[in-house]
């Protein structure tokens, strides 16, 4: 790392840097309405982002916009996990499960190991449970088989041992404990990481752009007309092909494209809460509540992740937010294996609420496949829906094929087919996190303090290598090497970066997104202040 002693020069405080950072936004905007692209997506949630990543590496001019922020809808507000789906299994598709523990294994072992964690999980079985011990011990053990006992080996364990894992594990009438290993992430440092190598591999990118009208050429989509959203700029995009991955927005803009357009999805809301832990937990719990639900219980980002909810949402999908009837339903379904004293409603730091597009149709979202959907419309334009966080590789490359195709797609002499590309290729930043936090905490500058053991892990754990520009950052200028907040381990160089490198551009794209801040209820008055302090220095 770059000692402060041989710097050239050191920049007022939070002020941009003259070269190794984004284009602004009048740069991008600029870039944008000149060029023309083969592909145009909109919607800059994971499948959006995942299909940018891919076209781009197939040598597609590429553009991605987004009416906010990146992943800043439903891809932040998952269950953070990537699985295999342990209860596809109960439903006989067994298939969809080896296909998904292939891509876990494939994200949190080559893609990006920076980012992703293993996971052990515990599935309690209680006296009149839904399920007997018996079941729930071939079932683990056959998971573990399909993921080729990458994460050992699934079985059955007593409960005084699973008590001191998890110390506010419920052991009244507890029988069994079955466990099986799957894996974790930071959903939106993720999707952050992936919009970075797509624009690596030479896609173009704008968040808070909104689209207000579709452009067409004798009847087929050719582009959008545009809003930026932060300025009030006015501009379009012109494209050889339009991709609508747009989630909940599905079928807002397929009507844009033809007034007609039947519905073609429907919604199912998933909450979860966020709470302080009042003990250290090894494991997370996965409590069956009835035959087909499973109520989770993660230790995440050294607090306490809980949920999900499965109901059909009706309205605008701006709208979805937590209620009272959530926090309760959550709380009450975590008490089947959770002591009291772990949930307390003044143990909540934050609650948020994430939409799940599903294919339309009647029946019970809960038993609903979460299976991905790509129809073309009227006019020529590509539309999206469905999946899973699990299988983001696998939906871009799925979403390629069918580019591929079309009659009359537009591929380049640049372009090569998906099937020919590297299966694995690595996000940006890939390490050993372990290794990344050990120099983090040695090499540190002379004269200055050493970096706080936390906050080397989680800059190691949410950036691996890049968290070495975050360091140096925090090294020209060492007020930017203090925290945000006393009681959380990010730092206010993370702000710099995350406006000059990572397209932050309000104090909710840092809080929620960018850091931890918002999910540890530590996103105050005057912590958003100085960050928006910072975002106006650029």
């Amino acid at each position: 790392m770059t000692s402060q002693s041989t710097l050239q020069s050191v920049p007022a405080l939070g002020t941009r840097p003259a070269s190794g950072s984004n284009p602004s936004r009048a740069e991008t905007r600029e870039q944008l309405a000149k060029a023309s692209y083969d592909l145009l997506v909109i919607g800059g949630g994971i499948l959006g982002i995942s299909t940018a990543w891919h076209a781009a590496q197939s040598g597609l001019r590429v553009a991605l916009v987004d009416a906010g922020d990146f992943a800043g809808a439903t891809s932040s507000a998952s269950s953070k996990l990537l699985h295999g789906g342990l209860r596809y299994l109960q439903t006989g598709a067994v298939k969809l499960v080896a296909e998904n523990h292939f891509e876990r294994r494939a994200v949190s072992r080559q893609v990006a190991p920076h980012l992703a964690n293993p996971l052990t999980f515990y599935l309690p079985v209680y006296k009149g449970g839904p399920h007997g011990a018996a079941k729930l011990g071939a079932g683990v053990f056959a998971y573990s088989a399909l993921s080729a006992f990458g994460d050992g080996v699934g079985h059955l364990l007593s409960p005084a041992k699973a008590a001191q894992d998890v110390p506010e594990l419920r052991t009244e009438n507890l029988k069994a404990v079955a466990v099986y290993g799957d894996d974790q992430m930071n959903d939106a440092r993720m999707a952050l990481m992936t919009v970075r190598a797509a624009v690596e591999a030479g896609a173009v990118v704008l968040n808070h752009a909104e689209v207000t009208g579709l452009r067409f050429t004798k009847g087929r989509v050719t582009g959008a007309d545009l809003k930026d959203r932060l300025s009030g700029d006015e501009f379009g995009v012109s494209a050889r092909l339009v991709l609508n991955a747009t989630g909940p927005w599905v079928d807002h803009l397929r009507k844009m494209e033809d007034p007609d357009a039947a519905p073609s999805i429907r919604l199912s809301k998933g909450a979860h809460l966020v709470l302080k832990r009042t003990s250290p937990w090894k494991a997370a719990l996965a409590t069956p509540i009835d035959k087909y639900r499973i109520t989770f219980a993660l230790p995440w980002e050294d607090m306490l992740l809980l949920g999900t909810t499965d109901e059909e949402f009706e309205g605008d999908p701006a709208d979805v937010s937590v209620n009272d009837k959530d926090i309760a339903q959550i709380l009450d379904e975590a008490a089947f294996s959770i002591r009291d004293q772990q949930l307390d409603r003044d143990l909540i730091t934050y609650a948020f609420a994430g939409l799940r597009v599903l294919p339309g149709g009647p029946g019970d979202t809960a038993k609903a496949k979460r299976e991905t959907v790509v129809t073309e419309g009227k006019g020529g334009m590509l539309s999206v829906a469905g999946g899973k966080w699990t299988t983001f590789r696998h939906i871009g490359r799925t979403i390629m094929k069918k580019l591929e195709s079309l009659p009359g797609a537009p591929l380049g002499d640049d372009f090569e087919p998906i099937a020919s590309l590297p299966k694995k290729l690595p996000l940006p930043g890939i390490a050993n996190p372990r290794a990344v936090a050990h120099r983090l905490l040695t090499d540190r500058p002379a004269p200055g303090p050493r970096m706080a053991a936390d906050t080397a892990k989680h800059l190691a754990t949410h950036y691996g290598s890049l968290a070495f520009d975050i360091a140096r950052i925090a090294n020209e200028n060492p007020e930017l090497g203090e925290r945000v907040h006393p009681d959380a381990p990010e730092i206010w160089a993370q702000v710099v970066y995350a406006r000059d490198n990572e397209w932050a551009e309000t104090p909710d794209d840092v809080l929620r997104r960018r850091t931890t801040l918002t999910i540890r209820g530590l996103a105050t008055d005057d912590v958003r202040a100085k960050v928006q302090d910072l975002l106006d220095k650029k």
